[in-house]
């Protein structure tokens, strides 16, 4: 019951966040973008929260723990969190002022995109129950060598690399897509302090980054 109040309290509070970031900047509650990017990132977040509470709560326990220890992850999280607020303010903005607008053709495959990157992520899950918001080496933590941890090393992050990408498209602003650029740049700093505090506490990883080469896009880095 703990875990499930908690859940539904982090859940509830995001989403009260995002409205007052996305509706108080617009200045009208008539936002189609806003309300299609609600739709398309609660619900599958709804669902990921009641089947992760059903099947594995002790991975729904760590996806909620997001209190860094690593100094230079909080940094990360420190600006992760100044590119949330700037990129859905000024999408607000942008809708209320009429600076940018994206086409509709743009928005439908970004709505794919944002989906697909929420199955991505839900597969991500999936292959690794060591899987935490935090930077850290669990208890009995062994290398996840298989599936999409076979072709990159880090592709949760390429998840929310992906949704980042795509949630300004889908708000219609190209204003908030240039912040939300600056979210990959972020990750590369985040990755690469958490393969030295992998490969330095984590049986295995070393040989691991051998086998596996490339951290997010194969071919490529």
């Amino acid at each position: 019951m703990k875990l499930l109040l908690h859940a539904l309290l982090k859940f509830s509070a995001g989403l009260v966040l995002v409205c007052l970031l996305l509706f108080l900047p617009a200045g009208a509650l008539h936002y189609p973008g806003a309300w299609l990017f609600l739709a398309l990132l609660f619900l599958p977040m709804l669902l990921l929260g009641a089947v992760l509470f059903l099947k594995a709560p002790e991975l729904l326990k760590k996806r909620l723990n997001s209190k860094e220890t690593e100094s230079t992850q909080k940094g990360v999280i420190a600006a992760s969190g100044l590119i949330f607020l700037a990129g859905f303010v000024l999408a607000g903005l942008d809708f209320r002022f009429g600076w940018t607008t994206v086409p509709q053709w743009l928005v439908i495959p970004a709505s794919v995109l944002l989906l697909a990157s929420y199955g991505l992520y839900a597969e991500v899950m999936r292959e690794n129950s060591y899987l935490s918001r935090t930077v850290e080496v669990q208890e009995n933590q062994t290398v996840i060598d298989t599936g999409l941890y076979g072709i990159v090393r880090h592709p949760m992050y390429l998840s929310t690399i992906v949704l980042y990408l795509s949630i300004p498209l889908v708000l219609g602003s190209w204003i908030s897509f240039a912040v939300f650029l600056l979210y990959p740049v972020v990750i590369v700093f985040r990755i690469r302090n958490e393969e030295q505090v992998l490969e330095d506490g984590l049986a295995g990883y070393s040989e691991y980054k051998q086998r596996v080469r490339y951290r997010l896009l194969p071919f490529i880095w």
